[in-house]
């Protein structure tokens, strides 16, 4: 039972996480400061915890692997906040969640298991779903609708990538602990090469910095809670709750941005979660 609420609150942090790079979207601020400000919180909290417990241990294979997962997730929030800027919040979030697709097919691939019938249906309808959602009648504003459909893609990619590393980790049983201390140190000396320029005008931007250090807090828990998931519970229940994060965001899109969501696109989101789910039975 701890591993579905672990799956939950990972659900709702990246949810929340997400709503609030929407946000800062919106407010114009550094993509990339906050980024990085969340980064090294999250990595001197978990390197804290790691030296207090005594847990922590040098193996060059987690090591790599866990900042790989750190720069692609990195890369993948940068996208996402950028298709954010271009498009609803709540159609955004519902595309990137697509990255399902690449999870089960990739692990059918690199580890001893075939796909269902049930998860072809769910790779078929998330398809469908996709054509829907980013339908566009309106051709008025054709290059901000391609550069928010590369956006989408980008950040789908990236985070489609970590899923499947993820599952790599947990299926050579790494240490949690090591995993999540070098995915956030690596990630953030990533960030620290794309914002050297940004440390110059680092008292302009305290609002990153507030944001920053209360994503860097929610992504520290939600990571935490999806490694003890994975590792503790049914990896075809843990993904779908994990992506139905799309969820959070989407009530935030309504409540606080005031989106509102043409029947299509509607039908186009409900396809897609029963999709995710499909992709996971």
């Amino acid at each position: 039972m701890l591993w579905f609420i672990s799956a939950l609150g990972t659900a709702v942090c990246f949810g929340v996480n997400n709503t609030l790079f929407k946000w800062g979207a919106l407010q114009h601020l550094s993509k990339v400061c906050i980024q990085l400000f969340f980064y090294w919180i999250s990595f001197f909290i978990l390197l804290l915890f790691t030296i207090i417990k005594g847990s922590f241990e040098f193996h060059i294979l987690p090591i790599l692997t866990g900042a790989l997962i750190g720069i692609l997730n990195a890369n993948g929030n940068i996208q996402m906040s950028k298709a954010f800027e271009k498009g609803p919040a709540s159609i955004t979030s519902t595309i990137i969640a697509m990255n399902t697709v690449i999870v089960v097919i990739a692990t059918s691939l690199l580890f001893p298991q075939s796909i269902p019938l049930t998860n072809w249906i769910g790779i078929v309808i998330i398809i469908l779903a996709a054509c829907i959602i980013q339908y566009q009648p309106n051709k008025t504003a054709h290059i901000e609708y391609k550069l928010w459909i590369l956006s989408c893609c980008l950040a789908l990619l990236s985070i489609g990538t970590v899923g499947v590393i993820m599952k790599f980790s947990t299926y050579q049983h790494f240490s949690m602990g090591e995993m999540l201390v070098s995915m956030y140190g690596g990630g953030a000396v990533y960030l620290s090469l794309l914002a050297r320029k940004e440390f110059k005008k680092l008292t302009a931007h305290k609002i990153e910095i507030k944001i920053g250090i209360l994503v860097g807090i929610l992504s520290t828990i939600g990571y935490s809670c999806y490694l003890f998931a994975l590792k503790e519970g049914p990896s075809s229940v843990v993904y779908p709750i994990i992506s139905l994060n799309c969820i959070v965001v989407l009530i935030g899109s309504l409540i606080i941005f005031k989106e509102r969501l043409k029947k299509y696109q509607l039908i186009g989101i409900i396809l897609t979660l029963c999709g995710i789910v499909l992709t996971k039975i």
